[in-house]
């Protein structure tokens, strides 16, 4: 599978900070020091609908991630996946009479356009659940052969029991865990589990549903979970730097994963920090596809706002604050862009030196990008005022913006 082009990083002088980020685990504050090659994953959509604003602000947080990387002069080795088979994908294929690879396709294509348009960098691997079935495989018959997993009436299930770190991304008791195990795509009601916790690693196949071989485990499919385990190892390894998602995997999905990973290599901790965005809303309730309480990035598109003020919209919050959606919070972003624009648009301004260091303080805190718009903002209302006589001014604040927002002026 294939990603989305990349974008030109306009390199900035100097060297950027390494990144102090919140680490779910601990609770607290880690500073990142990745190697020369920094590694991040990325949990992916499930391509049944299209792109909306709890998306692309969960993918924005990890693009500034990318940025704050890149500018300490790092590589950067981004993983993403694409949850391409799936119950939620096959009920709405079956719900709209579509093919469901047809359905997965269109909105996986969607989805590469969202990305280009808001300038977010594409991952190395882009990577799908079905390609990857012939890696998962392997995992689910060595987590069974060595009593990590075990058969459920042609299901296999994994067994939390078999890591003994179970629990430690999450830091939740095990009733908070069970009640979000069934609002998420869990089963801990089922009769005949070890642990209502376990979580499926292979679907036998059932009818009417697609499968594929499994081998010694027969047909059928893959469990969510150890999907991004699969294409974690198989491209990152253990120990990887940054895992990442919306704040609504932290379990079950990135404690499963941690889990599964840790039971099948002996090794700990299967990611260094794991970093969560914030949920976005809409009149009053977290947007979500079940609900349907959506703003689609294509359709702002198709409407004529310009990715780069959607962009800014997600900047103007932290990006693990749960925040709502509103006219305003567009409005306000649309003009900012006006603003930013008019002032790099003069052939001199204030100087733009210290300007540079302030975003890149803000965003090495934490990913703190509205302090970091705040800069840009006191530079541009200095230019409107005073002006000034720095002729390569507007043209670093244009760069600044561009290299660590991906917000092009």
């Amino acid at each position: 599978m294939h990603a989305w082009p990349a974008s030109e990083v306009p390199a900035l002088p100097g060297s950027g900070r390494d990144l102090r980020i919140h680490d779910t685990a601990t609770g607290g504050r880690v500073t990142l020091v990745p190697g020369p090659v920094a590694r991040i994953y990325v949990c992916g959509i499930t391509p049944y609908d299209a792109t909306h604003m709890g998306h692309a602000a969960t993918y924005n947080a990890f693009d500034l991630v990318q940025r704050v990387w890149l500018d300490t002069k790092r590589q950067v080795h981004y993983v993403q996946n694409v949850t391409d088979i799936d119950d939620p994908l096959l009920e709405r294929a079956v719900r709209d009479g579509e093919d469901w690879t047809a359905l997965a396709e269109r909105e996986t294509a969607l989805f590469r356009e969202d990305m280009t348009a808001l300038r977010m960098l594409p991952p190395r691997h882009y990577v799908g659940a079905v390609e990857s079935i012939p890696k998962i495989v392997p995992l689910v018959e060595r987590l069974r052969d060595a009593g990590a997993a075990y058969e459920l009436e042609g299901d296999i299930y994994f067994s939390v029991a078999a890591d003994p770190a179970f629990g430690s991304v999450s830091g939740l008791d095990a009733e908070a865990m069970r009640l979000l195990s069934a609002e998420r795509g869990g089963d801990p009601e089922r009769p005949g589990k070890k642990n209502p916790l376990d979580p499926m690693l292979w679907m036998a196949a059932r009818p009417g549903e697609p499968s594929w071989d499994g081998a010694s485990l027969g047909p059928g499919r893959p469990g969510w979970h150890i999907e991004c385990v699969a294409i974690a190892l198989d491209h990152l390894g253990m120990g990887f730097d940054l895992q990442g998602g919306g704040s609504d995997l932290v379990f079950p999905h990135h404690e499963m994963g941690a889990s599964h990973a840790q039971a099948l290599t002996g090794e700990h901790p299967y990611a260094q920090a794991y970093v969560h965005a914030g949920m976005v809303a809409l009149d009053g309730q977290k947007m979500s596809k079940s609900r349907g309480n959506l703003v689609f990035v294509s359709a702002l598109r198709r409407e004529g706002v310009d990715p780069a003020a959607i962009r800014l919209s997600l900047l103007s919050h932290h990006y693990r604050a749960d925040w709502e959606w509103t006219d305003a919070v567009l409005t306000e972003a649309v003009d900012r862009l006006a603003r930013w624009r008019a002032a790099v648009s003069r052939p001199d301004g204030p100087s733009a030196d210290a300007l540079v260091e302030e975003v890149r303080e803000a965003l090495a805190d934490d990913l703190d990008a509205p302090r970091a718009l705040a800069a840009i903002d006191a530079w541009a209302a200095a230019q409107s005022a005073e002006g000034g006589t720095d002729e390569g001014a507007p043209g670093l604040v244009s760069r600044t913006a561009d290299a660590l927002l991906g917000v092009a002026l």
